[in-house]
């Protein structure tokens, strides 16, 4: 039985989402109000943890090193001021939370990886919108 408030959760959803895991580097295009205008900025990082799972308050939590300081933001991965969410590269975790690269320095603060990209706001639509474009 599905209630009104499940109802609302699934409509509220993003449907077409990456699997974002740790150790993942991830691009997150966030937007931005500023009075009147809205602009979309980017924030790109290290995928540290992913908490409640495929629910509607489902978050990631990014790391970013920036001129030596360390930066980390939590993203309501349902959120809509998030534009769009970029796996840039696979890291191989064996931990479901990878806060010991807080501390880590050097080497040791590397995952080993791949190259990947995807995108999570690619729609079935968009995809022919670019091949008609192209031709």
């Amino acid at each position: 039985m599905t209630t009104k408030i499940d109802i609302f959760n699934q409509s509220q959803s993003k449907q077409n989402l990456p699997d974002i895991r740790p150790g993942d580097t991830v691009r997150v295009s966030q937007k931005i109000k500023e009075g009147d205008k809205e602009r979309i900025q980017n924030f790109e990082g290290q995928v540290l943890a992913r908490k409640h799972g495929k629910e509607v308050g489902a978050t990631i939590t990014v790391r970013r090193e920036i001129s030596g300081i360390a930066v980390e933001k939590i993203f309501p991965i349902h959120a809509p001021m998030i534009a769009k969410i970029e796996i840039l590269k696979r890291g191989k975790a064996r931990r479901a939370k990878l806060f010991y690269l807080r501390q880590a320095k050097g080497k040791r603060a590397k995952l080993k990886g791949e190259e990947i990209n995807k995108t999570a706001t690619e729609t079935p639509q968009d995809k022919k919108d670019e091949k008609e474009a192209v031709e």
